[in-house]
């Protein structure tokens, strides 16, 4: 063990040292030629955050991009618990070998041709996308345990070819930046926070029982000795959504409906049950660091975060849960994740304030503000489940339209599209596997990440045409680009050398 553990820091500070040598470089190509007047004639930025694609797994084939054909044997090879390499990969669904798959050989595939054809209308498995456990998967910047520490196992090494996708037309005419990373390790909840504060919540009074159990090394306590993942999936102990400093970094459900919590019997029809329950916990406390929507406001400029069922949602919100209809609904129905709706766990944006009913609108008023030019300066766009594209209840191709879709309209408003850039991107990678070193070191990576590279789209008059930009970014450089287009007050939390998108523009 001690031998193989040196040798893997070997491995690991070689791998850190390459990523140094081309982030430095990413950062000078960072300095973008961008002034303030050339930035001041995006008079609205709109920012669509889909869901749970590595960079590879949608863009691994697209050309010119640093994708799969670029990744080292080593990067592809993915690892069993004891360090040895995987024989074969092994699919797994609840617990067993899924039968609708072969075994497969250890790396990279196609799921959509020979011999898994899975169909991308289909909703496919959806693996773990957990905080702790993409922190385990990238291996210190290895990326081969992504396998190993899947609840799906070897379909976390699943890739589509992409150009099918409507998207990744827009892409081919604008600019798709192949080095941007997700701001957090793990899944939805924290990196819909770390969109808007570029922080993690806190949860001083989580119960013990919700708080990861720890080895000394910082990676979750497995539940006995890990089974082969030829074998089994991974087995851990414990619940791991709040660090032990208590920090909520998996899913913890909001205090304000829409919730996930119904409300407590006779209580107030707003909150949730503050009991929780055995599987979602506690509702997380509200939250006071300062967001984008605060800077934004201080200075006066209008945003507004729209989502996808979000009035049906308020509206289900006080059901009992046997009544719900659409928050967590599937099955035809929109499917609405409350634990995607980052500024819903502040108490500025209370039921009943004006700062929700101003800031806090449905996805159908963004189509309504495109085609009458009302966008506001600031506006993100969260899709309804059955078009934000995660896998597990999401297809592919819905989503492809539907924000395509977005698009089409938004260029169909002469005036608004010469004044829009739009950025789309995913807000994490969903388990799936990627071959890129996430950035690391003084003012590129803390506790919290960066995680695995996911695609972005930067879309725009103003943005390069036919353009790949290699900048390292992640998800604070929308953060960093909102300041300073706005001359906002920057969040504490953006890292320091993380772009700031400016050098995927043109103002020519």
């Amino acid at each position: 063990m001690g031998s193989r553990s040196v040798s893997g820091a070997r491995v690991r500070t070689l791998l850190w040292f390459a990523v140094a040598l081309a982030v430095m470089a990413g950062a000078a190509r960072a300095q973008s030629v961008a002034s303030d007047r050339d930035l001041a004639r995006i008079r609205h930025i709109l920012i669509i955050y889909a869901e749970n694609r590595s960079f590879d797994h949608l863009y691994g084939m697209f050309p010119g991009a640093n994708g799969i054909a670029n990744a080292t044997g080593a990067q592809k090879t993915q690892l069993d618990h004891d360090g040895s390499k995987l024989p074969f990969l092994t699919v797994w669904k609840s617990g067993k070998p899924d039968e609708r798959f072969p075994k497969l050989p250890n790396g990279p595939f196609r799921i959509d041709a020979d011999p898994v054809n899975a169909n991308l209308a289909d909703i496919l498995p959806s693996p773990i996308h957990a905080f702790y456990h993409n922190a385990e998967q990238i291996n210190g910047g290895q990326n081969n345990m992504f396998a190993a520490m899947s609840n799906v196992g070897g379909w976390s090494m699943g890739y589509v070819d992409g150009s099918r996708f409507k998207l990744w037309r827009w892409a081919r005419e604008f600019t798709l930046a192949d080095n941007f990373f997700m701001g957090a390790f793990g899944g939805s909840f924290l990196n819909h926070q770390y969109l808007i504060c570029a922080c993690a919540p806190e949860f001083k009074t989580a119960p013990e029982e919700i708080v990861a159990l720890l080895d000394s090394d910082g990676r979750m306590k497995k539940a006995s000795e890990s089974p082969s993942a030829t074998i089994g999936p991974v087995k851990i102990s414990g619940r791991t959504l709040v660090s032990p400093d208590h920090y909520a970094v998996n899913t913890i459900q909001p205090l304000y409906q829409p919730s996930g919590l119904v409300p407590a019997e006779g209580g107030d029809q707003a909150l949730a049950d503050l009991k929780g329950t055995e599987m979602r916990g506690p509702p997380l406390p509200l939250q006071t660091a300062k967001t984008i929507g605060d800077t934004l406001s201080a200075k006066g400029v209008n945003w507004v975060w729209y989502a996808g069922a979000w009035d049906e949602a308020v509206q289900d919100g006080p059901r009992p849960l046997d009544q719900r209809k659409v928050i967590y609904k599937g099955n035809g129905a929109p499917s609405f994740q409350p634990h995607h709706q980052p500024f819903n766990y502040f108490p500025r944006f209370a039921p009943g304030t004006s700062d929700r009913a101003r800031h806090l609108r449905d996805g159908a008023e963004l189509i309504a503000a495109i085609a009458d030019g009302s966008l506001p300066p600031v506006a993100f766009y969260k899709p309804a489940g059955p078009y934000n594209q995660h896998p597990g209840y999401s297809d592919l191709i819905s989503g492809d339209e539907h924000i395509a879709g977005v698009l089409e309209k938004l260029r169909a408003n002469a005036k608004l599209w010469a004044e829009t850039l739009v950025i789309v991107t995913y807000d994490e990678n969903g388990g799936f596997w990627d071959h890129v070193p996430p950035p690391s070191g003084p003012g590129w990576g803390d506790r919290w990440g960066p995680g695995t590279r996911v695609p972005a789209l930067i879309i725009s008059p103003f943005a390069r045409k036919g353009h790949i930009d290699n900048t390292s970014y992640d998800t604070g450089a929308i953060l960093k680009l909102i300041a300073r287009r706005f001359a906002l007050e920057p969040l504490p939390g953006v890292r320091a050398n993380t772009g700031d998108l400016t050098g995927a523009l043109t103002f020519d």
